[in-house]
This record gives C-alpha cells, structure tokens and sequence, in this order.
C-alpha cells in the first residue's frame, strides 16, 4: 500500500536510538549469515526450529530431537529474527527504521528493547492463539513492528511522514492517516484474507501489545497523542 521513507520527528531524550540500530543490525545479519546460506539446502529447517509452530507451542506436536535447538516459549521471541525472503526483511526494517528510534526515544533504550520483545511475543501468541492446531511455522518481525506502530500512533498522530504511495507518488501526511490507514488494512485482511499466507492475526496481537505497553513504559513526561506539539 505505501513505504515509509521519513518522518519529521527529532529525538528528545536519547542522543542515538542504539537499541533500535542493534534490532536491525542483529535481524539483517541472521538473514544474511544464516538463512541465505540455508535457502538452497533446507530452507525450512530454521524456520520449524526458531519460528513459532503453534501446535509444538501448546504441546500437542513434539519436533524432532535435531530441530529443539531452543525451548517452544522462547519461539515466542526468536521467530521475529527471521524472515522469509528479503523483501519480507526490508519491509519489516524500512518500518523499524523510520518509527523505531522515536518510541526508543519515548521510552529509554532498556525499556524499548523490553517492548520490542514483548511486542513480538504477543503478535505471536496471537497468531498461536488462533492457528492452535497448525504445524506451520510463523516468521518475521511483523508482530513486533506492529507493536511499534501502534506505539507511534499513539504518541506522535500529528507528526508528517513521506511516503510512497503505490510504490511510486511520494506523499507528506499526517501519521494519523498513514498509520490508521495501515491499520485499518491489518483489520481488513484479517477478515476478508481467509486464505492468506500472511499472518495478519500476528499484526493485530503486535497492535494490541504495543498500544498497551507504551502506556506503561513511556517516560512519564512523554506527552500522548503530540499534546502541545507546535505544528506552526
């Protein structure tokens, strides 16, 4: 629907965003240095053994010995480091990029690392939550990124962002409506996108996270909803 490229949006707080540069950093490199190696041999061999399989989650399936590198709960938080392809990645890192380091800022740079994680694990669960029988294994930070997004939505709706409209009209609007409008779509797909490959149930449980956590976590002289913003 649309790219993110720039927001107009200084930090306050934090100097440099580091938690949100080492999230990226930390998922670009799994992607290059694990998973596009792997791709020509067992391409799912990563995903089963670190991305979320709902039935393995809630114990009614048992992998086999060689994929239980990790314990099922900890897939909660591993399976949003891997992705399925690289446009999957860059998409999920354009988003992190443009609003990560604002809600860093907002928050402190533990506490953002704090709900990023938990973000992720709640897109998760979620999507568990509602696949309880399936084998298929969910990768991909989209959870955690949603988790961002509702967090900027909340905190910063009046600040301007440029976008890419249709992957090629460049646009200055509102958050308000860039973000509403992404996540009205989350809302939609899930409805109508009965057969869809995406995980559009890990979107809305990274939405619900995120909009709660950063009620929680933000430092208490963060203002919500750009209260007292000078847009002159």
């Amino acid at each position: 629907m649309f790219l993110p490229l720039y927001d107009s949006n200084p930090l306050t707080y934090v100097t440099r965003p580091y938690v949100n540069w080492a999230l990226i950093s930390i998922t670009i490199l799994v992607f290059v240095v694990f998973q596009l190696p792997a791709a020509e041999g067992q391409p799912d061999v990563l995903a089963a053994a670190f991305g979320i399989i709902p039935s393995v989650l809630f114990e009614t399936r048992v992998l086999p010995p060689d994929l239980a590198f990790i314990p099922a709960d900890l897939t909660l938080v591993s399976y949003a480091f891997f992705h399925g392809s690289w446009m999957h990645l860059l998409g999920n890192m354009l988003f992190l990029w443009v609003f990560g380091d604002n809600i860093e800022d907002a928050l402190g740079h533990i506490r953002y690392l704090v709900f990023y994680l938990l973000s992720a694990a709640g897109g998760g669960y979620a999507h568990a939550l509602f696949n309880a029988t399936s084998e298929a294994p969910l990768i991909g930070a989209s959870g955690a990124v949603a988790g961002v997004v509702a967090a900027y939505l909340i905190l910063h709706p009046r600040v301007k962002i440029w976008i890419l409209a249709l992957g090629r009209i460049p646009l200055r609007l509102s958050a308000m409506w860039v973000l509403g409008a992404w996540v009205l779509m989350q809302i939609y797909n899930l409805v109508v996108a009965v057969d869809s490959e995406v995980a559009w149930m890990a979107h809305i449980g990274g939405l619900i996270s995120g909009a709660v956590l950063v009620l929680l976590l933000k430092r208490r002289d963060v203002a919500l909803f750009d209260r007292g913003l000078d847009l002159s």
